[in-house]
């Protein structure tokens, strides 16, 4: 799952330069084929998860992996007004590897071990941001853009065979061995608690790009932009520790806990944004509840979801984060452009809390009685 995340990491960046310098077109433009595709990720999540549910892990791979290979081997060859129109339904189509390592976890970790399971897990997801859009731009800048997603297409459908031919189980056996046709009713595990849950981690996600949109505003007003590598690539490490602690303790912090003093840490980072190093000093204490926020949402999501619609809760959760950043980045610019990269963090900071607050106010609301079939079937 590392490997299938790495071409995930550098598609956004390879995608923009190419529409910037390929197709001599605006970052305007790159950004409405970025933003389709992220949308189509957003609304494909919940559908292959629910796919997954169903037709177990190989068809829905191996679909997911031939579109996505397909796209981006031909992509090189398409005018934009082409690109934009299958934006979309190419983000529908790509192989959802983060929802998808996370069934697999729950499959085979034990409750009392998935945060440590899942902090690994998103441990490796900082990596790939570490390595992947590095690596991508050193691709593209040494090869022809054609190369290079043509290149980028072999390796999604490499890293989409790899986890075809691995096959991980992503149901337990209970639920394997469970009546093909059941399947819990959307209402009776689609509660106000999971919805809370999915509303603080679309808050987290708003959060965490709107941070890394005032930081690289911040150090570009100072003309620091060449040190811009290296604040990043602490802020990861920060995230990498602060996941270490979450993953290694008996106890952590609640999701909603954790989410609050992450934003709550971002808010005042703008008194401090110059010099760098002072900038990079007092974005670590936010950072280090990037990794345990991330993997607690996930932990609450597997224990409260039935089995049977894993993959669709999962599906769900992606799609939830993904909207959050979708909905950060034209924010907080929006924060920035209209006055100045300290604001930025503070609407980083304080729309996470909006969103989060929803999350919070949904979960007092009532859950629903069980199903009939429902309860006979647990019993």
């Amino acid at each position: 799952m590392f490997l299938a995340r790495l071409p995930m990491t550098m598609n956004g960046v390879l995608m923009t330069l190419y529409i910037v310098t390929g197709l001599g077109r605006g970052y305007g433009a790159a950004g409405l084929v970025g933003g389709g595709v992220t949308l189509g990720m957003a609304l494909g999540a919940p559908l292959l998860g629910r796919c997954f549910d169903r037709y177990g892990l190989r068809p829905v791979v191996a679909v997911c992996g031939i579109g996505t290979t397909v796209f981006w081997i031909a992509a090189p060859h398409l005018p934009f007004v082409a690109l934009a129109v299958v934006a979309v339904p190419a983000g529908m189509l790509s192989v959802p590897a983060g929802s998808l390592a996370r069934q697999v976890l729950a499959t085979l970790v034990p409750p009392e071990e998935r945060r440590a399971a899942y902090s690994l897990d998103t441990i490796s997801i900082e990596a790939t941001f570490m390595i992947g859009p590095a690596a991508g731009i050193a691709a593209i800048t040494a090869f022809s853009p054609t190369w290079t997603l043509t290149a980028l297409g072999l390796l999604f459908g490499g890293t989409a065979f790899l986890i075809w031919l691995v096959d991980p189980p992503i149901r337990e056996g209970a639920a394997e061995a469970a009546e093909p046709g059941f399947r819990p009713p959307l209402r009776s595990w689609l509660t106000g608690r999971l919805v809370a849950t999915l509303l603080i981690a679309g808050g987290t996600l708003f959060v965490l790009v709107g941070t890394e949109l005032a930081t690289l505003a911040a150090l570009r007003a100072n003309g620091e932009l060449g040190v811009t590598g290296l604040v990043i690539a602490v802020m990861c490490v920060a995230s990498i520790l602060g996941g270490v602690v979450h993953g290694a303790v008996k106890r952590s912090l609640p999701q909603g806990v954790l989410m609050l003093l992450l934003a709550l840490l971002v808010i005042p980072v703008g008194l401090a944004d110059h010099p760098w190093w002072l900038l990079m000093l007092v974005l670590i204490p936010s950072n280090l509840m990037c990794a345990p926020t991330l993997a607690a949402t996930t932990e609450t999501v597997s224990r409260i979801a039935p089995p049977q619609v894993r993959g669709e809760a999962m599906g769900l959760q992606d799609a939830f984060t993904r909207l959050g950043l979708a909905v950060g980045g034209p924010v907080v610019g929006f924060a920035i452009d209209h006055s100045t990269p300290a604001w930025g963090f503070a609407a980083a900071g304080l729309g996470g809390l909006v969103i989060a607050s929803a999350g919070f106010l949904w979960r007092r609301s009532p859950s629903p009685a069980p199903e009939p079939a429902l309860a006979e079937s647990r019993s």
